[in-house]
């Protein structure tokens, strides 16, 4: 099964591992980063969270080729706090983050995802999950559908998508991903599908729509903080502006003393810093995205703990 892993040097690089230390990969996926993670912890352990049986079907077995030192835990790792404290794990020596959807979950056209393929629309990452794609194309009003295509997919042509939907609609359910790709070109300036694919940014907003991402990855990212040891590492690798603009704020608000206390001569523990930032945000390198051309618009944070 071919997965690139995006930034996969740079991230085992920013984790800074100890060989006896406790390390999460918050999404496993196809195992890239878990079995560089594992090559390095002869003495330590690794937690991988991912709720896809494929993946975790096939990480088993590759990990297994390493070490037995690692738990794959089937869950969204929106559970990560109450999981690990299941385990009577209460610190961790590094975290990672990988944000993007694994290259075999957008290839196999069943899972709905592409653009570029026609398979029933679906995107759940958790195939449990009883939201999908075309519960949220035929039953979300023209208004949500407008305010999610705008807000998760920044799409400005959000309002004239959303309105040739709900007209298309009202005659047949919307069954196909190619289907709801033509709809998309009809509601679209031929000037716009000249410079991008027009239904990228909408497959994109269903996506964390019925995925619930964003507001998943804000809750792990924050427990994931408070759950690293003194001189920890996270490592969060981003695809879109969203997700980056949520690590962001968050690795600012975590690094920066309380404006509440700023110029008393001590700082009163609480508010002292829980961060500091490791760099600036890191990019693939030309020879990477030669390889690569999905990871494009990855970006990786690092930080550690104080």
């Amino acid at each position: 099964m071919k997965h690139y892993s995006v930034l996969l040097n740079e991230a085992i690089e920013g984790l800074d591992i100890k060989e006896d230390g406790i390390y999460v990969d918050c999404t496993l996926g196809y195992a890239g980063h878990s079995k560089e993670i594992l090559k390095r912890i002869t003495r330590g352990c690794l937690f991988a969270f991912d709720q896809d049986d494929e993946a975790i079907n096939y990480s088993t077995n590759i990990l297994k080729e390493i070490g037995n030192n690692f738990e794959i835990i089937n869950t969204n790792f929106v559970n990560l706090k109450k999981a690990l404290k299941e385990r009577n794990i209460n610190g961790i020596d590094g975290i990672l983050f990988d944000l993007g959807v694994s290259s075999p979950q957008l290839d196999e056209k069943e899972r709905g995802f592409s653009y570029h393929q026609d398979a029933i629309l679906d995107m759940r990452m958790d195939k449990s999950n009883k939201l999908d794609a075309r519960e949220v194309v035929n039953n979300y009003s023209e208004e949500d559908l407008a305010h999610i295509f705008f807000k998760y997919g920044e799409e400005k042509y959000a309002r004239s998508i959303a309105k040739k939907i709900v007209e298309y609609r009202k005659t047949k359910e919307i069954d196909t991903t190619l289907e709801l790709v033509e709809i998309i070109k009809s509601a679209v300036p031929e000037k716009y599908k000249r410079n991008t694919h027009p239904a990228k940014k909408v497959f994109q907003a269903i996506r964390i729509e019925v995925n619930k991402e964003l507001n998943v990855f804000e809750i792990a990212l924050k427990d994931a903080i408070e759950l690293l040891n003194k001189d920890g590492r996270i490592c969060v690798i981003t695809f879109h502006s969203l997700e980056d603009r949520i690590c962001k704020q968050i690795f600012k608000e975590y690094s920066e003393i309380d404006s509440k206390v700023k110029g008393l001569p001590i700082i009163p523990e609480e508010f002292k810093p829980k961060l500091k930032l490791i760099g600036k945000a890191i990019k693939p390198s030309k020879k990477e995205l030669e390889e690569n051309n999905r990871s494009r618009s990855a970006k990786l944070r690092i930080a550690q703990k104080l």
